[in-house]
């Protein structure tokens, strides 16, 4: 008896998330138990959990996982993924989210619309001096958005100033040629 050849099937969103996430993002193991919207301190300004944008990655809901502005509020600060009871790399996913969001330009319709470009200014900072540099990385994204909201931060940036909580020029780490080094050997296996 004959079989009929079995066909493949074109790859889903959650296959192309978990291809395009470095590593291992064990996303396949989430079970919806909501550890990492209970860990992150931005959930509450999220449009979804990250929870929820999981369950919306398998339920194939490409859109408006890109359009979300969940990944873009994701401050890497791991507690979800160190929670996590499944292992899940959380975090990688949110930059995987934000890569395929530049790349298609779904960002461009977020409520986090600014993201991008503040996003590269900190990476500007963090190339160059090895480090986030608050006041510029503040005043080039007001400039850039919300040049009338930049006179509102001035009493809190000059307090900030006042205690040393603030510096008013970037400092640049000690070992940057070896920070650079890094950083460009990783661009180099970026592509």
């Amino acid at each position: 008896m004959a079989h009929a050849p079995t066909q493949a099937r074109a790859p889903t969103f959650f296959d192309e998330v978990v291809a395009a996430t470095p590593g291992e993002s064990h996303l396949e193991r989430c079970i919806q138990c909501g550890t990492c919207a209970g860990s992150c301190p931005s959930s509450s300004d999220m449009e979804y959990t990250p929870r929820a944008i999981f369950a919306m990655i398998n339920a194939g809901m490409r859109d408006e996982v890109l359009h979300a502005n969940t990944s873009w509020y994701c401050v890497s600060c791991y507690f979800c993924m160190v929670r996590c009871p499944q292992d899940i790399h959380v975090t990688d996913i949110m930059y995987t989210l934000k890569r395929l969001s530049i790349k298609e330009g779904h960002y461009r319709h977020s409520t986090a619309k600014g993201a991008k470009d503040f996003s590269q200014t900190f990476i500007y900072f963090v190339e160059n001096f090895g480090r986030g540099f608050e006041l510029g990385l503040a005043g080039v994204n007001l400039l850039a958005h919300r040049p009338l909201d930049l006179a509102k931060m001035v009493p809190m940036g000059m307090g900030m100033m006042r205690r040393g909580r603030m510096a008013i020029v970037p400092k640049q780490i000690k070992g940057i040629d070896g920070l650079k080094a890094i950083l460009n050997r990783a661009k180099e296996l970026e592509v």
